[in-house]
């Protein structure tokens, strides 16, 4: 008698490094070299992750970013009931936080495929042990709204509340990010991280006023964490303590 036995596809989540390609785990380096599709952020990124690592890219790899999610989504679906493994990757961390991969991740488990998460590194974890403040609760809040009024409103939804926070920004906005948070939730404590497992990685500690007076015109390239204490007085200062040493 011939088995009759579905084949059935799976999807696994893997996440990469976040800059130094040397943080990657050994089990995701046994999936990358066994998968059958890789559905990438940007699949020349990618392919110098499998170089470095000595491991060759799968027959079939296409891009699945924000512009093409939905159609990528569909394509991998199919690959899915074809009986294909696929690994998904973003160009950093974890895809689906903060980059493309919500839509193929929530699409394959409504259609009822094994969605495996290949855990790695991430920004946010990093971040928040960089800065140096209250690890107990936190809160991600991934990018805030570029416009002014959208992001006044987005960081007041979080102004009485006592968990710390962690922000991505663009380099080029981190001193329109600082000064509105500091008009905003006042002089707390934040750290503001640069290009973490980097070679220039940088982490600037401070309270919101004089990093927002630090970053308003400084230059810098990368990507940007800003982790920022929750409601407690004791991660806080009064405004006209940044004035005792004047006169």
């Amino acid at each position: 008698m011939e088995n009759d036995e579905e084949v059935v596809g799976k999807l696994y989540v893997i996440a990469t490094p976040i800059g130094n390609m040397e943080d990657i785990t050994l089990r995701a380096l046994r999936i990358m070299a066994e998968i059958q599709v890789l559905a990438s952020e940007d699949t020349r990124h990618t392919r110098q992750l499998f170089v470095r690592h000595g491991i060759e890219m799968p027959p079939l790899y296409f891009p699945y970013h924000e512009r093409n999610e939905s159609s990528a989504a569909i394509r991998i679906l199919s690959l899915l009931a074809e009986g294909k493994v696929v690994g998904l990757t973003s160009n950093a961390g974890y895809p689906g936080i903060s980059d493309p991969g919500y839509v193929i991740i929530s699409k394959a488990i409504e259609a009822g495929y094994p969605v495996e998460v290949i855990p790695g590194a991430s920004t946010v974890p990093i971040a928040l042990l960089k800065s140096g403040l209250s690890t107990s609760s936190y809160t991600f809040k991934g990018f805030a709204p570029r416009k002014p009024g959208k992001r006044g409103t987005f960081l007041a939804m979080e102004r009485d509340l006592p968990h710390t926070m962690v922000f991505f920004e663009s380099p080029h906005r981190v001193g329109v990010f600082l000064k509105q948070a500091h008009e905003v939730l006042g002089n707390r404590q934040a750290a503001v991280c640069v290009e973490l497992t980097k070679l220039f990685e940088q982490v600037t500690r401070g309270y919101l006023g004089e990093l927002a007076e630090k970053y308003a015109a400084l230059k810098i390239k990368g990507e940007v964490a800003v982790v920022i204490a929750g409601n407690n007085p004791k991660f806080a200062r009064d405004e006209d303590e940044n004035d005792d040493d004047e006169e």
